[in-house]
């Protein structure tokens, strides 16, 4: 099996066990952040949910959807939060359709460091859009990641798709 190396990565996930050590989680803190906020990366608040532009993105528009609450267990979700994970889930591909126009999307939960986690003490889900060659030889020859459009672009281009999606 070929590996391919993304030391990006380490400098990410590190940043969180810095802020362990502060004594303050990431999401929790961006929860309490406002959308409005020009440096913010939150772009949805919801009941029980937020979502949130992911900093070090794997593609353009790459979002989080994360429970309020602060847990780690997937088992330990309430039904309403389940539901309203799912719902905004949903509501994020809708808005990103609208926004950046992917041929396809991946969604999942990485539960636990061993399952890639960057952020293992407070769940979360991922919805990253995808295009057609989008992996391209950057990541592989020059450790790079090419990502075309500033984060607070993207955050514009989302708010407003969701704003489409409300009316």
């Amino acid at each position: 099996m070929e590996k391919l190396w993304s030391p990006w990565r380490s400098k990410y996930i590190d940043s969180f066990s810095e802020s362990s050590e502060k004594g303050g989680c990431i999401f929790c803190s961006a929860w309490k952040e406002n959308v409005e906020t020009t440096n913010s990366l939150l772009v949805r608040k919801a009941v029980n949910t937020f979502t949130i532009l992911n900093l070090y993105p794997y593609n353009n528009g790459h979002l989080m959807v994360v429970p309020i609450r602060h847990l780690s267990e997937f088992a330990l979700l309430s039904e309403e939060e389940n539901k309203e994970i799912m719902s905004e889930l949903q509501l994020a591909q809708k808005a990103l359709s609208i926004a950046m126009k992917p041929h396809g999307f991946n969604i999942g939960a990485n539960l636990g460091k061993v399952s890639g986690a960057g952020i293992d003490d407070h769940l979360h889900f991922h919805i990253v859009p995808r295009w057609n060659g989008d992996t391209n030889f950057m990541p592989v020859l020059a450790e790079i990641k090419v990502l075309s459009e500033d984060l607070m672009q993207t955050k514009e281009k989302l708010l407003a798709a969701y704003l489409k999606l409300k009316n």
